[in-house]
């Protein structure tokens, strides 16, 4: 799943290659991957883009005098960027095209997931806060003003594990499952001790973690054209998804944790003490 840095990463990618391009048509390919229908996919036409926003891991294109083009990519959908769109009309149920978005320089970006599971979201509102996901987002751990301070208060009293609030995206946003492995195994922390038992300094370097983990990915990410931001994010993972490799750290084993739908990867050394983790497979740790 695309999280905070492959996410703003696309936006900054976006921002140069979309701002003041008119939009001149939206064909929906997968009907099922649009959640609102008033304003319309067509009241975006016409409309040149103002500006690309990031929200947690939603993705907003605003239109100057019209309304925001609001897309969660989910686990399995990504952006796709063409110079020159293909002519013609895309065929509904062929492959994973979703959407298509075509601008008047005949370049645009396609909307694809992959799978059976379609989770792919997109929305045209009014204002980004219209949409349920927005709306509930927690403060987004790279803002100017989210400092150690702030996330000692969201953390205070918290009774779930942290890898579950790392993840919950009302508590902060724009963290997911590989992000969270990689921000506790820079902490040195279990992924799963409760975060209300976190020291002062525990939690200094949790935040520090926190932070510099994000930054380092959206730097390394920055410039990347979209179609090598997968690749990219996962070559700079040290342990999640890289169970049964040695930590680039200690050299231990990268274990991990499946879930019903879900794992985690941690190091045994590095992280709980030496000592492997259950794995609880039917744990409701990441519900």
């Amino acid at each position: 799943m695309p999280e905070l840095p492959e996410v703003e990463a696309l936006r900054d990618f976006l921002t140069e290659h979309l701002t003041d391009r008119e939009i001149v048509r939206v064909l929906p390919v997968a009907i099922s991957v649009l959640k609102t229908y008033d304003p319309p996919l067509t009241a975006l036409e016409g409309h040149r883009v103002a500006a690309v926003h990031r929200y947690g891991k939603f993705l907003g294109v605003e239109t100057a005098g019209g309304p925001h083009l609001v897309t969660h990519l989910a686990r399995a959908g990504w952006l796709h960027w063409k110079d020159s769109l293909p002519s013609g009309l895309p065929r509904p149920g062929k492959g994973p095209l979703a959407l298509r978005v075509a601008l008047e320089t005949g370049a645009g970006f396609d909307l694809t997931e992959a799978g059976t599971q379609k989770r792919l979201a997109v929305y045209v509102v009014a204002d980004p806060r219209q949409v349920p996901g927005v709306a509930r987002l927690g403060p987004d751990p790279l803002a100017d003003d989210f400092d150690e301070a702030r996330f000692a208060a969201l953390l205070d009293g918290e009774r779930r594990q942290l890898k579950g609030a790392l993840r919950d995206q009302s508590l902060i946003a724009g963290v997911g499952n590989a992000y969270s492995d990689e921000i506790l195994h820079a902490a040195k922390m279990s992924p799963f001790k409760l975060a209300a038992s976190l020291t002062d300094e525990e939690t200094a370097r949790l935040y520090a973690a926190l932070r510099d983990t994000l930054t380092e990915a959206v730097e390394r990410s920055r410039g990347v054209a979209a179609g090598r931001l997968k690749a990219e994010k996962k070559s700079g993972l040290r342990v999640h998804g890289r169970t049964g490799e040695p930590c680039p750290v200690c050299g231990d084993t990268v274990r991990e944790v499946s879930f019903s739908d879900s794992s985690l990867q941690y190091c045994p050394t590095c992280q709980t003490g030496g000592k492997p983790l259950a794995d609880r497979r039917m744990s409701r740790l990441l519900k």
